[in-house]
């Protein structure tokens, strides 16, 4: 039996060859799933809406988004520099729907490949205790501001529609 980099195992049993397909990290699957949702709540917003802030004021919904990003940015600088080469921080003047979709698919990838790479031995280089505790800070960041984002529409008038409400906990779709 061999293994590449490709995912692929392939096992000769009774003089022919089969091709599996290994599973993916779990780790990488749930984060993509969590990237899925951002971006389906962030397609579910207009754009003139990304200046909404909330009744107790902070981050507009444009710069929570650049915030959930610019984070992420900020870890992969720590963990893996190669990884974080090459990334681009969101600036407060600079946000728009595309800017942040490019952003946010873009620095996702960069945490799939940190995940990837921590896979056999479960660690990410400057966080404590593991992989799976840094997913779990990662995936709690994110939705708090998801939360931070969904009341400032809400206070400022412009609610996500219910379909978006509901469809941002449909993990199984998504």
């Amino acid at each position: 039996m061999t293994i590449n980099s490709t995912r692929l195992i392939y096992v000769k049993l009774f003089n022919r060859l089969y091709i599996i397909k290994k599973a993916m990290n779990p780790l990488t699957e749930t984060w993509q799933i969590h990237n899925r949702i951002n971006l389906y709540l962030l397609d579910n917003i207009e754009e003139a809406n990304l200046n909404d802030i909330s009744a107790s004021k902070g981050r507009t919904v444009g710069e929570q988004f650049a915030h959930m990003h610019n984070v992420r940015l900020m870890w992969l600088k720590v963990a893996d520099p190669l990884l974080f080469d090459g990334t681009v921080k969101i600036e407060k003047e600079n946000i728009s729907k595309d800017v942040l979709i490019t952003g946010l698919k873009a620095s996702a990838v960069a945490i799939e490949q940190l995940f990837e790479k921590t896979y056999a031995d479960g660690k990410i280089k400057n966080f404590k205790p593991h992989a799976t505790g840094f997913l779990g800070y990662l995936v709690s960041h994110e939705s708090h501001h998801r939360g931070q984002i969904m009341l400032a529409l809400k206070q400022s008038g412009h609610p996500v529609d219910k379909k978006a409400q509901f469809g941002i906990w449909e993990w199984g779709t998504r």
